[in-house]
């Protein structure tokens, strides 16, 4: 399974992954939900897991601004459809629940692999704020090994999803600055330049990508290279939003040119085996903000 989790002591486990298009296993084996409605209908109660959501904005999210007139009719059709597929046969009530004035999803300890994701980021910031840098390497990549793909890859949801998809975004673009600089402090510039250039690539307006590429080269004794991403940092800053770079970038292109000794390489420490996981030890963390 994808999702890192504790020893579950009963026989039917249900996970669900929304880290990647949206999947639920029993048992390790995926369960087939075919329609599109009704996937849309499971990835929000996720998201809003232990929360009502009202049927108001079910319709909102599954049809948006062409809500259909017996769209009442189709959520309780597409809530029964769900249930039969989650249903658990040594529990008598499902864990999609009618709580007027719409539905919740009552989940487990770990059944959901954001939940998980979020816990494994926080620890591993923990790990780094405490100066243990390899467990935090450790833990964050673990964390982002959850991640099969986009979130919702195949769903066009309304503002709830949408909305929770640019948070978890933001969570997991911070997961990978904060592992970076974790690596950074065991002395492994070379090793992520080569990600580096493709994070850039990737978000060229992200001035933290361009300060961690350009500490990676200036470490690695490529001081030219440095300097060089600044000025393509500034042209694509400049075209496209009409801007300078920001303080912190400005003030460390000015300390690569002085070849400032606090730019030193990180201290090194010694790799850590990877453990096994076991969340009870693991601080606990809503799963969304």
């Amino acid at each position: 399974m994808s999702i890192v989790c504790r020893e579950i002591m009963w026989g039917y486990v249900l996970r669900y992954e929304l880290l990647g298009p949206i999947r639920v296993t029993h048992s390790g084996q995926g369960l087939t939900i075919r329609a599109s409605k009704i996937k849309i209908l499971l990835a929000v109660l996720l998201v809003r897991s232990g929360e009502v959501v009202t049927t108001g904005q079910l319709m909102t999210e599954i049809w948006g601004d062409g809500v259909p007139r017996r769209a009442m009719a189709g959520i309780h059709v597409y809530v029964s459809q769900l249930r039969k597929v989650l249903r658990r046969p040594e529990q008598r009530e499902s864990q999609v629940v009618t709580c007027s004035p719409g539905y919740m999803l009552q989940l487990g300890d770990d059944e959901l692999d954001v939940k998980v994701f979020t816990d494994l980021v926080k620890a591993g910031k923990e790990s780094v704020r405490d100066g243990r840098h390899a467990e935090a390497v450790t833990r964050l990549q673990s964390a982002l090994g959850l991640w099969r793909g986009p979130a919702f890859d195949e769903l066009r949801g309304g503002p709830i999803l949408e909305g929770f998809d640019s948070w978890l975004a933001e969570l997991r673009i911070g997961c990978v600055q904060t592992l970076i600089d974790a690596q950074f402090e065991l002395g492994r510039h070379r090793e992520v330049i080569g990600q580096l250039h493709s994070l850039v690539a990737e978000h060229p307006l992200r001035e933290a990508f361009y300060r961690q590429l350009m500490v990676a080269l200036y470490r690695s004794e490529r001081q030219a290279e440095a300097l060089g991403v600044y000025q393509a940092a500034r042209r694509v800053l400049v075209d496209e939003l009409g801007l300078e770079p920001g303080r912190a970038l400005q003030e460390l292109h000015a300390a690569i040119l002085r070849a400032d000794g606090d730019l030193d390489a990180g201290r090194s420490e010694p790799v850590v085996p990877r453990p096994r996981w076991e969340f009870d030890n693991l601080p606990a963390l809503r799963t969304f903000a």
